[in-house]
């Protein structure tokens, strides 16, 4: 629906305005809320959130688990912007139910709003697998990872515990763990498959990861079934876990009774995360993994409902990151608010990034190939001793997959030849080590090109910060707060800063005369 069409639907004589409704607050929901608003400042728009809370950085959960951050420094919207911007936020309000076709949705507090268009924007709930003694929900010390409010709680049950086991060895896994040994517990991640981050990594680079977790307090099971969480009454009579068991090797009767239990006083649950789409089924929308939508984020069941982040699902792909949710949100808002008619979202390259203390690693594409592989062009460097691991997949002359862990200086390039399937450098060590052959390292801001991306997750080049800096914006956080770079993984801080102080020592030569170089990107 254009901007016109949902002006005159709203200023009909005798009719109830219908603008767009927003089931969903999250970082998919309240981006679009906030894109729609950049583009029109007129339309009725309403906004749903299940949690009461204004809505946050999922991203930066590891960060606050860790210490690194406090949960008021990860919010993404500020509570007064709602009602200065003219939007109805309903917050603590859950959506229960969807008419289609009176075009209403019903709210948990008895309320009902119209719409001309609603966007499903419900993103994804933790995955709890069937392991015995949480046949009753989970026992006290036991917490699924997913939201803010699990991060508070893990954070008060890591104060009197000694011992955690995190169940999940994958990106959230990791990152739950790492926060909890800085924080002075003995971990343990049990993990069903043969390395870590088996989703994004190679079983080289998991190997690799294991070692520098190891070195930093955790420690991995691998091939790990869990069979059960284990509890004991505590001083009020109440179930507390005290143990992870898990099956031996072989399975049947003997294994049974040869099981392992890992003590624990603390049990994390990371076993990844299942779209909500509840909601979208219960309407009658059409879902497979996610919500199926077009090019325009349109349902296929519905002209009226559209869904975008991690519900939806594009060409059989559900995107589980928020690069590809914002991008999502950005082309929506475009669409709605009639803004650019011709806007669409054709997919997007995932990138995963993993910024804990002590380790730093990239991972995209196609990760999985071999040496055997007679299509691909496989370059590697291992040390493990170091904790480093580099990974390049070249396929037809173009980079399709890459791993960088443990040091990432090349991040920029190689996301960038990644991102526009760009042919590789001839000297492929280039790839792996800044200053190869006498260069200078691919991150100098002078050897930046304007169109380079700085920001991956906001989708912001080195040009749009130096539009920034001649309308005078003069720190890294004033930079940030009109085009957002840095405010998704938030692993570009450093080069944001490193643009921002580089145009400061060059402000001397005028507007203008710092557009210069030819070299590529670094990642954020």
């Amino acid at each position: 629906m254009t901007r016109e069409a949902v002006t005159r639907e709203a200023e009909e004589p005798g009719t109830v305005p219908r603008g767009i409704v927003v089931v969903g607050n999250g970082m998919a929901g309240s981006r679009l809320v906030s894109e729609i608003r950049a583009r029109d400042p007129r339309v009725p728009l309403t906004v749903f959130g299940a949690e009461a809370r204004r809505p946050y950085n999922r991203v930066l959960l590891s960060n606050v688990l860790a210490g690194a951050a406090r949960a008021d420094q990860i919010g993404l919207v500020d509570p007064a912007w709602y009602e200065t911007s003219g939007v109805d936020a309903r917050l603590g309000v859950e959506v229960v139910r969807v008419d289609r076709e009176a075009r209403t949705v019903h709210g948990s507090d008895g309320s009902a709003v119209p719409y001309g268009t609603l966007v499903i924007a419900t993103g994804s709930s933790s995955f709890v697998p069937p392991i015995p003694g949480t046949e009753g929900g989970l026992p006290a010390g036991a917490v699924a990872f997913r939201t803010l409010d699990d991060c508070e709680a893990i954070i008060g049950a890591a104060e009197g515990a000694r011992r955690a086991v995190v169940i999940g060895g994958g990106l959230l896994g990791v990152e739950a763990a790492r926060g909890l040994a800085g924080r002075g517990l003995e971990v343990t991640v049990a993990h069903l498959a043969g390395h870590l981050m088996d989703r994004q990594l190679d079983a080289g680079a998991g190997k690799v990861l294991a070692r520098t977790l190891g070195r930093l307090g955790v420690r991995a099971r691998l091939e790990a079934v869990v069979t059960g969480i284990r509890t004991a009454p505590d001083r009020d009579g109440a179930a507390r876990v005290n143990g992870v068991e898990l099956a031996a090797p072989g399975g049947g009767a003997e294994a049974a009774e040869a099981a392992e239990v890992l003590d624990a006083d603390l049990v994390v649950l990371a076993c990844g995360v299942r779209p909500e789409v509840g909601l979208a089924r219960a309407a009658g929308l059409e879902v497979d993994r996610g919500i199926v939508v077009d090019e325009t984020l349109r349902s296929v069941s519905d002209p009226s409902v559209r869904a975008i982040g991690e519900c939806s699902q594009y060409g059989g792909t559900v995107y589980g990151l928020v690069a590809p949710a914002w991008e999502q949100a950005a082309v929506l808002a475009d669409l709605l608010t009639g803004a650019d008619a011709l806007a669409r979202f054709t997919g997007a390259r995932e990138i995963t990034r993993l910024k804990a203390a002590g380790v730093d690693l990239v991972a995209m594409g196609e990760t999985h190939h071999g040496d055997d592989d007679p299509d691909v062009e496989i370059i590697r460097f291992a040390d493990a001793s170091r904790g480093t691991y580099k990974k390049v997949a070249i396929r037809e002359g173009r980079v399709i997959g890459g791993i960088l862990l443990g040091e990432t200086g090349t991040a920029g390039t190689l996301t960038q030849l990644y991102d526009r399937a760009a042919p590789p450098p001839a000297d492929r060590l280039s790839l792996f080590f800044t200053g190869v052959g006498g260069a200078r390292p691919a991150d100098s801001p002078v050897r930046m090109p304007d169109a380079a991306t700085v920001c991956h997750c906001n989708n912001v080049s080195k040009g749009q910060i130096l539009e920034c800096w001649e309308k005078g914006a003069r720190t890294a956080e004033e930079v940030a707060a009109r085009t957002r770079a840095s405010t998704g993984c938030g692993g570009c801080q450093d080069t944001v800063a490193g643009i921002v102080d580089w145009l400061a020592e060059q402000d001397h030569d005028g507007p203008g005369q710092v557009r210069v170089g030819v070299g590529a990107a670094p990642g954020g």
